[in-house]
Parts: structure tokens; sequence; C-alpha cells
């Protein structure tokens, strides 16, 4: 009877010294997103890595393209291949259709706000491509007072270009208005005559390669100031890149330090004496 009294009494002596408070549950919400989280995030990370690799294997393809010798285009120019030929640097020559020029913009160059001055370009073999002859400020596009240039013939270094893409913010271009907010290639082609005239929608941006005194005294006087030959595909890669695994990084701590809190809640605790 004593013996058994002190077996009951070392058990409820030993009860008393800890206890197990309430589990909290591990399939909760907040471990669930904190879970998923960092794999998504490093999944995005990775996604972006490849996208950033394939974006400067381009940018290196365009730039070799940039720097070969300059091409003549054939008389008829197939359209299918054009892509692969976008950025190559093409001769041309031929006399300006001044009396189809059109206004593309607004666009700014510097801070400076104004148009460029897409101009047909009719070629000596009598079929015409469209010229992107470059930015003029805004005063001399509303006045309509910029340089058209000589009325002979003229010998211009381009680069082959394709139309721009047209992003859901950008407005409906106005052919009727003269109106062009994007370089719709296939619209202002119909504009300037299209077939029936020869016109090609083959698109032409013209390099301007002089100093920067000269640029400035060009759109001082309304000359269309052509662009730098080199290659404008943005790459944003690498901050995505940043953002994403930085963002993994950070939910992976917060699950750790969730764990690490819920398995301290769980853990048999001694009471208070």
């Amino acid at each position: 009877m004593k013996t058994r009294r002190w077996l009951h009494s070392g058990e409820d002596s030993q009860a008393a010294q800890s206890y197990t408070a309430r589990k909290n549950s591990w399939f909760s919400p907040t471990i669930f997103v904190l879970g998923f989280i960092p794999v998504f995030t490093f999944a995005l990370g990775t996604w972006q890595m490849q996208r950033l690799q394939w974006k400067v294997a381009l940018i290196d393809e365009l730039q070799e393209k940039l720097h070969r010798e300059p091409i003549l285009l054939p008389k008829r120019v197939n359209l299918s291949v054009v892509p692969e030929f976008v950025y190559r640097r093409v001769l041309l020559r031929g006399r300006w259709d001044h009396k189809h020029s059109m206004l593309l913009g607004p666009r700014v160059l510097e801070g400076s706000h104004g148009h460029h001055v897409v101009t047909p370009l009719i070629r000596s073999d009598g079929t015409t491509v469209l010229v992107d002859r470059g930015f003029v400020a805004k005063e001399f596009a509303d006045a309509n007072t910029f340089e058209r240039e000589e009325a002979g013939e003229v010998e211009i270094l381009g680069m082959l270009r394709a139309s721009h893409t047209r992003n859901s913010f950008t407005p409906d271009n106005k052919p009727a208005e003269g109106t062009w907010y994007w370089a719709d290639v296939d619209a202002m082609a119909d504009y300037a005559g299209g077939e029936a005239e020869h016109v090609q929608p083959v698109f032409v941006e013209q390099i301007y390669d002089g100093s920067s005194q000269d640029a400035a005294l060009r759109l001082s006087k309304g000359i269309p100031l052509g662009r730098a030959a080199s290659v404008d595909v943005r790459n944003a890669h690498l901050s995505y890149v940043i953002t994403w695994f930085s963002l993994s990084a950070f939910t992976t701590a917060m699950l750790a330090r969730l764990v690490l809190k819920r398995r301290a809640q769980n853990h048999p605790r001694p009471l208070p004496r």
C-alpha cells in the first residue's frame, strides 16, 4: 500500500514538473504560403536567368550583324527574310519623295520633344523604300518647315528594321490626318503609293555618324538627325533575376524562422514553480 502511494506520488511529481502546451498544426495557411513562395520565385529567377542568357546572345548576334559591311538591297526585296537582316547596314541611292513624307511621333531626343521624319526614297531602279531620316524638333515639325534636302539623287547609309512593336497604350495611326504614332510599315507603304507605285514595305533608319557639335547644328536648323549605329534592344532581365532570387531568399528565411518558432511552441516545457 505504501509502495503504491509512493509510486503515484513520483508520477504526480514528474507530471507537475513539465507539461505539453497545445500543439499548433504544421499545415496552416501561413506555412503553406511561405513554403510555396520561395519555390515559385526561385523558379521565376531561374527562368529569367535563361531569358538573360538568350537576350545577351541575341544582342551579341545583332551587334555582329551591325558591324558587317553594308549591303545593297535588291530591286525586289524578299520580305520573308527581312527579320534575318534586321540591324544590317544598307546603302541606298535615290531621290526623296517629299510629297509623301510622314511625321512619326511624338518622340523625345535628349529632353527635346519632336518627331521623326519618314520619307519614301525612290531608288534608281524605280522601286521605293521607306527611310526614317531622323529626329526634328517640335517647332519645325508643327510648322512643317524641317529641311527637305536637295531634289537630286542622294546616297544614304542606314539600318534595315522591321515594323515597331505596338503596345496597348499606343493610339491608332490616322494616315488620312497625317498622324503616325508608330511605324506600321505596311500602312506607311500604302500611304506612299503602295504596289501601284512600286513602294515596298521596307523600313530603313538612316545612320548619323557625325560629331555632337554638327548634330546640334542640324537640330537648330531643322535638319533631320539620324540615329547612331547601335543596337537598342532593351535588356532588363538581370534586374528581374535579382528581384526574384532576393524574394526567394527572403521568404525562405521567413519560413525557417516560422518553423523554428513552431517547433519551440510544440516542445514540452516545465511548469513555473
